[in-house]
């Protein structure tokens, strides 16, 4: 392959054109082709930022699996393929990671311009994080499997961020406040670097509020993490050691002592001095 052959993910405004870096826009100017998720929508972007119109190829997420090859042999033919999405980091809530992990596997290089993505801005925009959380994008739509995921989402200590439909917002916030807790802190985040930008702060109990006066644009939810679990005291020890002996009168003081340190998080050492102030006979 050519030297300058490679896939090049180029991350796009999410809104303000000022945010299309100079390294970006030196990418789409060179590109021997631009895949892109919208070619109106890149149509667009190259006349904004001056750059002359190129060869465009849609590949969105309904045809990413079926572009690839085709796109992969064009690299390996020598030809540098720049892939942008509508807005963003392309393969951070948008199409392009089954397209990277095809030039991957074929031996393509694969770079990436960094730059814009909503999640990350909110994020950055929420102080809710401690430096921790997890990206889960957005949730099933329903059913079991939606309901297991916030279970799930809910125990989590790290913060959470998640993307919702504006018109579905309002339902996922009580959705919400009834698994994490109507206290937990969120921040709402949506047009970033938009003439609306808006950050809402509030708890998970005034989420459905604020939504249910109308939203507009794609909506980024940042939740704290759950709190870590409150360790349990002496007594809290010594109260299940007695109902361990009670569920287990044949069972060893040793036996009793590990079942009880494996269920409360405690070392077995700590769980065995307790033991020696309760009657275990």
């Amino acid at each position: 392959m050519a030297a300058g052959a490679a896939l090049v993910l180029v991350a796009t405004p999410i809104g303000n054109m000022g945010d299309l870096a100079p390294r970006a826009a030196q990418e789409l100017s060179d590109a021997d082709v631009i895949a892109c998720e919208d070619t109106r929508r890149t149509a667009r972007l190259l006349a904004l930022a001056g750059i002359a119109p190129k060869d465009l190829l849609a590949v969105n997420e309904h045809n990413e699996a079926e572009a690839a090859p085709s796109l992969v042999a064009r690299i390996r033919c020598g030809e540098r393929v720049v892939y942008v999405t509508d807005a963003g980091t392309p393969g951070i809530a948008d199409p392009g990671e089954r397209l990277v992990r095809a030039a991957a596997d074929a031996g393509c290089a694969v770079t990436v311009v960094p730059g814009p993505s909503a999640p990350l801005a909110a994020v950055a925009a929420s102080g809710l994080t401690s430096g921790r959380f997890v990206y889960e994008g957005f949730l099933p739509r329903r059913g079991a499997s939606r309901a297991a995921r916030l279970a799930e989402l809910a125990a989590s200590e790290r913060a959470v961020v998640l993307l919702e439909a504006p018109h579905r917002c309002e339902r996922t916030g009580r959705e919400l406040a009834e698994s994490f807790g109507p206290e937990r802190r969120v921040a709402a985040v949506r047009e970033l670097t938009k003439l609306h930008e808006e950050i809402w702060r509030g708890t998970l109990g005034g989420l459905a509020a604020w939504a249910e006066a109308g939203v507009r644009g794609e909506v980024v939810l940042v939740i704290e993490g759950a709190p870590p679990p409150v360790p349990p005291t002496d007594a809290d020890i010594r109260a299940a050691l007695t109902e361990e002996r009670a569920a287990a009168p044949d069972s060893s003081v040793r036996d009793i002592t590990s079942t009880v340190a494996g269920r409360l998080g405690v070392s077995r050492r700590h769980v065995y001095e307790q033991a020696r102030r309760v009657d275990l006979t």
